[in-house]
């Protein structure tokens, strides 16, 4: 389903990027982490890689967070795991690593086991390895708990015990003009549920498409597709820095939702991409999620989490309001 990591194959002039994230949250929310091992390849250039953590709590001041960047020499893709950027290395069943900065100093072991097969979230296997769209995506793990420990500035340890959550994959050429993401794993009413989805507005020449929604949500053992092109006029995203909302059709399901956070609980950082541009993005791993699911001859099903959805923006703006951490990208 997912093929690993698609930048040993990159050609020399060609530019590139590539993520593997995790994002787990506390049973219950309110606490969560986000890790993610990137690569960045300017065209013609060597890649450099790099990791990012972040500890989010809600009834902390703000989230914690840190980048550290490596050269091409500390990058790899070791026999039976998916990426190692340092001593950061990811592959099917665990995940440990260690970051440390002036502001920050972070450790984890983490374990994991598949609770629903990997899922891909382009309409059709041949999209990606197509040119279109410039960013393709996945889940290798869209549903796990995660157990082990996490250390934070030698002062903190944290056990994780059964904390819900998903480990994606996403890579490209070139970032979307605008992105959303929203997933939410851990719903307490609904076990083995999880939604997973996107947005993107892509630049088309001069113009910029309408929003082109893609996801999937998994309900009570049955798969349910959103998005894809022929939904774009049926679909609706009004997002802000600190919320969205949303309406996401598939065939014979319809999803509303609204997922928000307040703005001290996200954290800014700069996305670029291969051949220049930067795009300000904000995440919130922490958010409140809702969502109404409605289904031909079903009840309306109502699906709430709270303190454990995640958000992301991309965007070009920079008036957003939300603190940009100080590192750059590429």
């Amino acid at each position: 389903m997912d093929e690993g990591a698609r930048f040993p194959k990159v050609a020399a002039k060609a530019g590139h990027y590539e993520s593997f994230y995790i994002k787990a949250c506390e049973p219950g929310g309110g606490r969560g982490i986000w890790i993610r091992h990137t690569v960045h390849k300017r065209p013609g250039a060597e890649p450099n890689a790099s990791i990012w953590f972040v500890f989010f709590d809600r009834e902390a001041a703000g989230p914690r967070a840190t980048k550290v960047t490596v050269p091409a020499s500390r990058l790899s893709a070791p026999a039976g795991s998916w990426i190692q950027v340092g001593d950061a290395v990811i592959g099917p069943g665990e995940a440990e690593g260690s970051v440390e900065t002036e502001a920050l100093s972070a450790g984890w072991s983490l374990t994991f086991a598949a609770a629903a097969e990997p899922c891909k979230y382009l309409p059709a296997d041949w999209l990606y390895e197509a040119p279109l769209p410039k960013t393709k995506f996945v889940a290798p793990v869209p549903l796990t708990h995660f157990e082990g420990r996490l250390e934070i500035d030698d002062d903190e340890s944290i056990e994780l015990s059964g904390w819900p959550g998903m480990i994606g994959h996403n890579w490209g050429s070139e970032h979307a003009e605008r992105w959303v993401w929203l997933e939410g794993t851990g719903f307490a009413d609904s076990p083995g549920t999880y939604f997973d989805a996107g947005a993107a507005r892509v630049k088309l020449g001069r113009r910029t498409s309408p929003w082109v929604p893609s996801g999937m949500l998994m309900l009570e053992g049955e798969p349910h597709r959103l998005g894809g092109l022929g939904a774009i006029r049926s679909a609706a995203i009004e997002e802000s820095a600190g919320a969205c909302s949303f309406v996401l059709p598939g065939k014979d399901i319809l999803v509303r939702g609204r997922i928000s956070a307040p703005e001290k609980d996200f954290v800014g950082w700069v996305y670029a991409d291969p051949k220049g541009p930067e795009h300000n993005t904000v995440n919130c791993s922490v958010a409140d999620l809702e969502l109404t699911v409605e289904r031909p001859g079903l009840p309306t099903r109502q699906l709430t989490l709270a303190g454990g959805g995640a958000y992301e923006l991309g965007m070009r703006e920079t008036d957003h309001g939300i603190p940009i951490q100080p590192f750059p990208d590429g």
